[in-house]
């Protein structure tokens, strides 16, 4: 039978100001947890931490840099477990590949080669993205198989080069070291914003919902998970031993032309669209979840 690591002990979360870290955060003092979390940045954009329940007892924040190497290592020195949900923050570039992709492999590098200095480590989750495993070239999809944990998206688009490859980076790091990762993939994370700052998801849902179509439109079929949900996932897959490997994330899988049909039905009153431009991307795919449920995950449908 799985057991549960015993001790609750200390763990440590990065991107602490983001929509879905400061979700973990929450449900991980709920569950009596203490937490380091990390931050870059203006530390005003963390007030709304520390309005949840046990964060004077059980909450410390400090700053630290992705792309310092040994920024990570006073800070997760100590520490069980490590949340690691925070990527550099980028902007458009004529050279992708030099300010995009080689920061985002590097920045997670970074937190886990401190994470190979602290003999208290236990595990390390890292967060990931459904798009790891669902963006494929037209065509190379058996439409009859759900994507699992052991499908992954073609590197040989830009879209899906980024993810893939620091979580490939990532994997080798974590081998050739004796560290024990677990992947998690959400899919389409919706749900309420814990930061004053609505996240790039709800920002588009909002457009959604106002009638716009200009986001939604590229996202074609598209799994959806509330993010309490995925929150709830991170800490499962930390706190059963047994867990390994990738985890997805996800509950209802549908085409955006669905979505707008669900929601419209749902709120007549908005102007939801119901039609969106085709852009060659709703190839037909289901997302397989049951690993995730033989931890005890049961997704909101």
């Amino acid at each position: 039978m799985d057991r549960k690591l015993v001790s609750k002990g200390k763990v440590c979360v990065t991107g602490t100001s983001g929509f879905l870290a400061s979700w973990v955060i929450k449900l991980l003092l709920l569950s009596n947890y203490h937490v380091m979390g990390i931050f870059k940045g203006n530390e005003k954009k963390l007030a709304h931490l520390w309005r949840l329940e046990g964060t004077k007892e059980r909450l410390r924040l400090v700053k630290a840099d992705l792309m310092e190497e040994g920024s990570f290592d006073d800070a997760i020195f100590g520490c069980h477990g490590v949340f690691h949900s925070a990527s550099p923050v980028l902007k458009p570039t004529s050279d992708p590949k030099a300010q995009i992709l080689e920061p985002t492999v590097e920045g997670t590098l970074n937190v886990l080669r401190s994470c190979k200095e602290n003999p208290s480590l236990r595990r390390v989750v890292l967060t990931s993205s459904s798009a790891a495993v669902r963006v494929r070239p037209d065509g190379d999809f058996a439409s009859n198989v759900p994507l699992d944990k052991s499908s992954w998206s073609s590197v040989e688009l830009w879209e899906t080069l980024q993810i893939c490859s620091a979580n490939s980076a990532s994997m080798y790091f974590c081998k050739e070291n004796g560290i024990d990762m677990i992947t998690v993939l959400p899919s389409f994370v919706i749900g309420p914003c814990l930061p004053p700052e609505l996240c790039s998801t709800a920002s588009d849902v909002l457009g959604l919902l106002k009638g716009e179509t200009e986001k939604f439109k590229w996202h074609g079929r598209m799994g959806y998970v509330h993010i309490d949900d995925v929150a709830l996932c991170h800490i499962l897959v930390y706190e059963h031993e047994s867990a390994h490997g990738r985890y997805i994330c996800s509950s209802t899988v549908m085409n955006n032309t669905e979505l707008g049909s669900l929601l419209s039905t749902r709120y007549p009153s908005l102007p939801i669209p119901t039609r969106f431009e085709q852009l060659g991307r709703p190839h037909y795919y289901e997302l397989n979840t049951s690993k995730m449920e033989s931890l005890g995950s049961r997704i909101q449908v």
